[in-house]
């Protein structure tokens, strides 16, 4: 036990009785001194009305050790029972000081308990010397705690002092009563509990605070990094906000707002349970690592002091469900994820934890489970929903994997990881070359090649959408620099080109001779390795035990004579495992894919080889087969691809659902970008189930067309030719995909003549950096279209840009802020929407052309439904200039809607 704790652990009503036999007995008329008292003429061990002899002072002192002491809890002793003695002199000691501080109670009270503590332990230096470590701390704790008491004792002695020192007498209170509260609603935990608990958020400290960009740690690419230092928070988003049409720019009526993104470390800050979705390689994993390292430090180190106290608990469930396993109870929460300091976990630990509610739960990978076995995750979930429903929850999973709505009912927020955008691209970029430098010999080339990929991130589309998660981004950096500068097109050649580097190039660059006594080339690797891919596929996992492994390494041999040559199938596995750069094991005995993009890409390379066309369409709804056959596309020859893709079409073509089918034949679509070398009457085909979605006609139709991928971006027709809803969804479409490719689609509906595609521009500039978006886009709209600004970086763009006729301010701005930042002299039209702030519209005058606002506030009692008012007044506020104003609108025929004040609804 903390020998610190002991002396806080007393309660008032136990010291404060002890502390007040130091003191003197107030007599009648005691409350009329003229002013402060000295401290020595009030210790009752001083003086002409001394009560206490060095006896009682000593006996006194012995019974505060001995009343700490048995407040500890069981097992928790911090100081041996042979210096309890010692201790009790040496506290004497120290209190005796009181009679020789040169100091009134009034001077003791400004000073705080704290600082006399300090004082008291001053006038002796030495009373604490022959005490060991653990004493001295206690005895410090105790004078501490002591000198709470006595301060607050002083405050209550007479009214003048109690006048003087009224409000510091009120904190001092309530910090005594939130401390009885505290020992109240926290009682002492055991002392195996405490320590374990240290050595366990060590450990998950010790493992978590390294981040492993697994199979790209390159010869000339950085290594593990730290994770305070390579670790970028990307943004999530809530889900998605509503139709364009909520919010009429045209003068219709303004729906909610639209959500902003906001930081994804932040997702459980106000929430306690949260489902955050991520396509592969979008962070999920490294978020989660985050979280974990950010419970163990102290708030004033880390960003995120809401997670301060939490005990963290990350559980991959691949892990959890390997070899069909059942999901463990919490008492095997460690031991299930292979935990080296699980035999020292105290029993009942976990149950203690999640049941104070401190628990910070992150369960990782829902999309890498079967779909077979996801309804028992969810009644696993449930039932320790219901057992502790106290603790923070944090699950991770792909977007498609389960319905929007999975976990609604349990309370659980849903967040979606942002794609990276270009300035997130950029600080990445940045990152992975300051860490490369660090580590690295050639600076001056890593200058270099840092500006070259950075022109060429922003200049080609092909690489630009690779570039769209922390995981290809890596991958990027890392094959440019040990390229040279040099870099492939293309999602399959930067796949072959990286498995080209992790294979064989790295050791021998390294001039590592077989290290494992066996050398085989790229391909009798790859060959293996897609065997080992293509099971976990088929069977629905991303991890296998060892055994398994081996056992499918053996049967593979014989059809690969250079590698069976060379050793036993134990032996060729244990290379692939080591040497390969592709595998890892997370625990022992336990084999998985340093990413899941990997062992599609390999698996879709080995279902081509064998054939299995009709296996890959029968699994074409299957979320977790969707890249697999994107990449089995890839790989296909012509003749199979064209095989592939009818039997696509056929399939989707059968199925009853709508929903299914399209969305079978915008995979078929998708698999077009692969598809180098296609029959033309096939693409034919694939075009024309394409027409079904191009262009989207609906909200839902852009949706879908965004899931598909940044290659619709090349798809979509317009301006010429399109209807006004065709115009305004393919604008959508490019807004959900935000990247530099959707910026250039949107530029070219800039001059489109439709309300729809001009209400849709006005509201989609939060998807694309905010002053390029208004120097390219909104410049250019019709003056009519209303521009909804949320952020004070939104206000000032569009100040740049001279105002615009029609804005809608979003958000809690000062008035004071609306006429700094809103350009007077254009407005003419001004909407306030969710602002809590403003309750006078007076600032309003100064906007000479402003002809209508409105709120979309609940008016108050008496409004009619029309908003139209009975009397040319602006509701909610005395301004009788608004009032002539709102007259000539009524004249106009204008309807004058009221902006209700703060004050008056």
């Amino acid at each position: 036990m903390d020998p610190t704790a002991a002396g806080v652990r007393l309660a008032s009503s136990v010291l404060a009785p002890l502390v007040r036999k130091l003191f003197v007995q107030e007599g009648p008329g005691a409350a009329l001194v003229p002013g402060p008292v000295r401290i020595s003429g009030l210790v009752s061990f001083k003086g002409e009305r001394r009560t206490l002899g060095d006896k009682e002072l000593r006996k006194l002192a012995g019974e505060l050790v001995e009343r700490s002491l048995r407040a500890r809890g069981p097992g928790e002793r911090p100081v041996p029972a042979t210096e309890e003695d010692a201790l009790a002199g040496a506290l004497a000691t120290t209190l005796r000081g009181l009679g020789d501080l040169h100091m009134d109670d009034v001077q003791a009270v400004h000073l705080g308990p704290a600082a006399l503590a300090a004082r008291l332990r001053a006038t002796s230096p030495h009373a604490a010397r022959d005490l060991s470590r653990d004493a001295e701390l206690l005895h410090d704790a105790l004078v501490d705690t002591a000198c709470l008491h006595i301060v607050h004792f002083f405050t209550q002695r007479s009214a003048f002092v109690a006048r003087t020192l009224v409000q510091q007498s009120r904190n001092l209170d309530g910090l005594i009563a939130a401390m009885d509260a505290f020992l109240a609603r926290c009682p002492s935990p055991r002392a195996a509990d405490t320590a374990f608990e240290r050595s366990y958020l060590a450990y998950i400290a010790r493992k978590h605070s390294r981040l492993t960009l697994y199979g790209i740690d390159l010869a000339h690419s950085p290594d593990r990094w730290p994770l305070d230092a390579a670790y970028m928070s990307l943004e999530a988003t809530s889900p998605a906000a509503p139709d364009v049409g909520s919010l009429g720019p045209w003068g219709g009526d303004s729906g909610p707002p639209v959500p902003a993104p906001a930081p994804a470390d932040q997702a459980l800050s106000g929430r306690d349970r949260v489902l955050l979705r991520g396509v592969a390689g979008s962070g999920k994993t490294t978020l989660v690592q985050w979280l974990a390292v950010s419970c163990t430090k102290p708030p004033a180190e880390t960003p995120l002091p809401h997670l301060y106290g939490r005990v963290p608990f990350v559980l991959p469930l691949r892990t959890l469900t390997r070899d069909g396993a059942p999901l463990p109870t919490p008492d095997r929460f460690l031991a299930a994820v292979g935990c080296p300091v699980a035999g020292s976990q105290p029993d009942g630990w976990t149950d203690r934890v999640l049941s104070s509610g401190r628990a910070l739960l992150l369960v990782d990978g829902l999309d890498e489970i079967p779909d077979r076995e996801r309804e028992q995750a969810r009644r696993w979930l449930r039932d320790l929903l219901d057992a502790f429903p106290d603790s923070l929850w944090l699950l991770t999973t792909r977007p498609s994997a389960v319905r929007d709505d999975w976990l609604a009912a349990d309370g659980f927020d849903e967040l979606t990881l942002a794609p990276m955008r270009r300035a997130e691209v950029t600080a990445f970029i940045g990152r992975w070359h300051d860490a490369a430098r660090r580590d690295g010999t050639d600076t001056t080339a890593l200058d270099a090649y840092q500006q070259s990929l950075l022109s060429a991130v922003h200049t080609k589309q092909d690489l630009a959408r690779l570039a769209t998660n922390p995981l290809m981004c890596a991958l990027i950096c890392a094959l440019h620099r040990d390229r040279r500068g040099y870099l492939p097109t293309g999602r399959k050649e930067l796949y072959d080109a990286a498995l080209a580097m992790l294979l064989s190039r790295r050791d021998r660059e390294r001039d590592m001779a077989a290290p494992t006594g066996i050398d085989l080339g790229d391909a009798p690797q790859i060959q293996l390795l897609q065997r080992l891919a293509y099971w976990l596929i088929r069977n629905g996992r991303t991890e296998l035990d060892r055994a398994r492994a081996e056992r499918i390494v053996a049967e593979a041999l014989p059809a690969v004579p250079s590698a069976a040559a060379q050793g036993s199938a134990e032996a060729v596995f244990r290379h692939l495992l080591l040497r390969s750069g592709l595998l890892r094991e997370p625990a022992p005995g336990s084999v998985q894919f340093v990413h899941r993009t990997f062992q599609d890409y390999l698996g879709a390379k080995a279902a081509v080889e064998d054939g299995d066309f009709g296996l890959l369409v029968e699994h074409a709804a299957d979320s977790q087969w969707e890249d697999v056959i994107r990449m089995a596309v890839a790989h296909a020859r012509p003749r199979e691809r064209a095989e592939l893709l009818r039997e696509l079409l056929a399939y989707g073509d059968g199925l009853a659902d709508d929903r299914g089918r399209l969305r079978v034949h915008l995979l078929a679509l998708a698999c077009l970008e692969h598809a180098t070398e296609l029959d033309p009457r096939v693409r034919q085909e694939v075009d024309e189930r394409a027409r079904a979605i191009l262009p989207p006609r609906s909200r839902e139709e852009s949706r879908l067309l965004a899931e598909v991928g940044p290659f619709v971006l090349e798809l979509l027709p317009g301006p010429d030719g399109l209807a006004d809803d065709e115009a305004q969804e393919v604008v959508a479409t490019a807004e959900l995909l935000a990247s530099d490719a959707a910026f250039e689609v949107v530029m070219r509906f800039v001059d489109h003549p439709s309300f729809g595609t001009q209400a849709q521009l006005a509201t989609s500039w939060r998807s694309f950096e905010t002053e390029r978006y208004a120097r390219d886009v909104l410049r250019h709209l019709d003056p009519r279209a209303t521009v909804t600004a949320g952020t004070t970086a939104e206000l000032r763009a569009l100040k740049a840009l001279g105002g615009r006729a029609r804005v809608a301010v979003s958000g809690s701005f000062t008035a004071r802020e609306l006429l700094d930042e809103l350009v007077h002299e254009p407005l003419e039209n001004l909407t306030i929407t969710g602002n809590p702030v403003i309750s006078d519209l007076a600032f309003l005058r100064a906007f000479p052309a402003l002809e209508r606002s409105r709120c979309t506030s609940r008016p108050a009692s008496g409004s009619p439904r029309s908003g139209r008012w009975p009397s040319p007044t602006w509701h909610g506020c005395r301004c009788p200039a608004w009032a002539r104003r709102c007259a000539r609108s009524s004249r106009r025929s204008r309807t004058c809607v009221p902006l209700s004040c703060t004050t008056a609804t």
